[in-house]
């Protein structure tokens, strides 16, 4: 159990004996308390589906600016948003959008995990999926499927690097994607 005064927390070492010892040099200062933000209002939730046509079997997708707008025309202030993608061989990440970097990770994600080892799911012994395409599942399994984030000022909050990025493990296809944003609407 510890005390606290005048903001300090003392710091205990082991029980000896049944009696606590207070180490007299190792006190640690209490984090001052951040401002919370308190939002009043209608409770909204928006949602829409999204279609994303892929042209490579490989391939990365910046989401941030359809997120964004669907974020901003929803009429929620503060909340949250979830992206999800509604596939097990596609991914949906948070990282920076810079083309050396996105050869980066594409290139990461193939030695990662390798398209040409053995799968079970590609064998037609034990597998009725023709597609031949474990190692998009386990890309996918690796990222994730979706994310979720916070909504401020009508706005979604990120980094100033950060991007939302859908990762195509097994296209061409044509993905759906939901979006829904929940929160305190305008007034």
């Amino acid at each position: 159990m510890f005390a606290c005064t005048n903001g300090y927390f003392p710091v205990t070492n082991s029980v000896l004996r049944g009696q606590k010892k207070t180490m007299a040099s190792a006190s640690v200062k209490a984090p001052e308390q951040p401002t919370v933000e308190i939002a009043t209002g209608p409770y909204r939730v928006a949602g829409t589906f999204s279609k994303v046509q892929t042209e490579n079997r490989e391939e990365l997708h910046n989401l941030t600016t359809l997120v964004r707008d669907i974020v901003r025309s929803s009429g929620i202030r503060t909340g949250s948003v979830i992206v999800s993608s509604l596939h097990t061989t596609c991914g949906i990440f948070i990282n920076e959008w810079q083309d050396a970097l996105v050869h980066d990770v594409k290139a990461y994600l193939a030695n990662a995990i390798n398209k040409d080892v053995y799968y079970r799911h590609n064998d037609p012994a034990w597998s009725d999926c023709d597609r031949h395409n474990a190692d998009s599942h386990l890309r996918s399994l690796m990222l994730g499927i979706s994310l979720t984030l916070q909504v401020n000022d009508g706005d979604v909050v990120l980094g100033e690097w950060q991007s939302i990025i859908l990762a195509e493990f097994d296209g061409p296809r044509e993905r759906s994607i939901r979006i829904q944003v929940m929160g305190i609407g305008e007034k």
